[in-house]
């Protein structure tokens, strides 16, 4: 059995994670160890959500923002790596913000759904329950997803021709793979 991944204060947070403005939600339930610096945190939400990690980002909390300290925002970001989920969210309750991607603006908030002991012989971080696809990298935003899925859907759409050019694979918004996405989060280091 897999050695688990714990935090150094034996704390794992349950995580909900829900993509703003999405309609149905778009969402994935996450257990992490509590002491994950919040760099750690991108790259789980990266696999977590599928996204490629190609954009800038960035986690607010209560107004203060945090980010990869090598990226030039030309804003004053705190240092993601140097602080710890468990510092930013201590209780159950407390909420994030993550944005991913400013021109798309992906923004998903995170709630802390409970604070529990690790589970002997389980590898954290995993997905326990998640619902639909996340959108398709640079598509244009939630607004413009959702005009993506209106022009695929209906066969007489003015602008399905070129939505299916543009996007020559398939995509099923209702489709997750806890699978895929648990192979990708054994991969976070």
């Amino acid at each position: 059995m897999a050695a688990s991944r714990q935090s150094a204060n034996g704390s794992i947070y349950q995580l909900k994670v829900t993509m703003r403005g999405s309609k149905p939600p778009i969402w994935r339930r996450l257990q992490v160890a509590g002491d994950v610096s919040l760099g750690k945190l991108h790259q789980i939400m990266q696999a977590a959500m599928g996204w490629y990690d190609c954009h800038l980002h960035q986690f607010e909390v209560d107004g203060i923002s945090y980010s990869d300290p090598d990226q030039d925002y030309g804003l004053r970001m705190r240092n993601e790596r140097s602080v710890r989920l468990d510092q930013v969210a201590p209780r159950v309750k407390d909420r994030l913000l993550y944005e991913y991607d400013f021109g798309d603006s992906w923004c998903h908030k995170i709630v802390v759904e409970a604070i529990m002991s690790p589970q002997p012989g389980v590898l954290y971080p995993r997905c326990l329950a998640g619902r639909r696809a996340r959108p398709p990298e640079n598509c244009g935003g939630m607004w413009r997803y959702s005009k993506i899925l209106e022009a695929r859907k209906d066969p007489d759409h003015p602008d399905r021709d070129a939505v299916q050019e543009w996007m020559s694979y398939p995509l099923d918004p209702e489709a997750v793979d806890l699978e895929v996405i648990n192979k990708s989060l054994r991969l976070v280091r």
